[in-house]
């Protein structure tokens, strides 16, 4: 038996508790779900799989959402630090780092294509993939949904929040 490299549970079904869980984190109706791509240890939806297409027909490149507002909420408070612009002078720097977030980048587009193909956002993925850093939500998010290795600068924020909020833990 093969351990779940992630310590949260995951789950594509979405229930109708899902959507008034969502609801009530995002403070509005939820867009495009497809499916639940990360779930809190009680079993609440973290992160949302998101369609390429909403139904009002705007193309929407972010596949994965993060929507647990004490994780939003410590994201935010790194991307207030200014983490994003040091990250992209990094990626510059760095050439394993950067060829890791291309990496990431092609995995993010995978998966969204896997849902349908959009040709407005071709190519583009979110959060600044592959070349800068953008959104740090969106890589959090695609690591939480894609477990760990995928994305190395979502897994590196997961680690800077940590202490104040893990997937390994409930805040709901």
């Amino acid at each position: 038996m093969t351990e779940n490299p992630r310590p949260y549970t995951t789950g594509p079904e979405v229930v109708e508790r899902d959507l008034d869980t969502l609801r009530e984190q995002l403070g509005r109706v939820p867009r495009g779900v497809v499916g639940i791509a990360a779930r809190c240890v009680c079993g609440r939806p973290l992160v949302v799989r998101t369609a390429p297409r909403l139904d009002d027909g705007t193309p929407f490149p972010t596949t994965f959402y993060l929507t647990c507002p004490p994780a939003v909420q410590a994201v935010s408070t790194l991307e207030a630090g200014g983490l994003m612009k040091e990250w992209t002078a990094r990626l510059g720097r760095d050439p394993d780092l950067a060829a890791a977030y291309a990496r990431a980048h092609e995995h993010y587009l995978a998966e969204r294509e896997a849902l349908g193909h959009v040709e407005e956002i071709a190519g583009i993925s979110a959060g600044g993939m592959p070349t800068r850093v953008k959104c740090l939500h969106v890589l959090v998010g695609h690591a939480l949904a894609a477990g760990p290795g995928v994305n190395p600068l979502g897994d590196e924020a997961l680690a800077l929040i940590a202490a104040t909020w893990t997937p390994t833990r409930c805040t709901c």
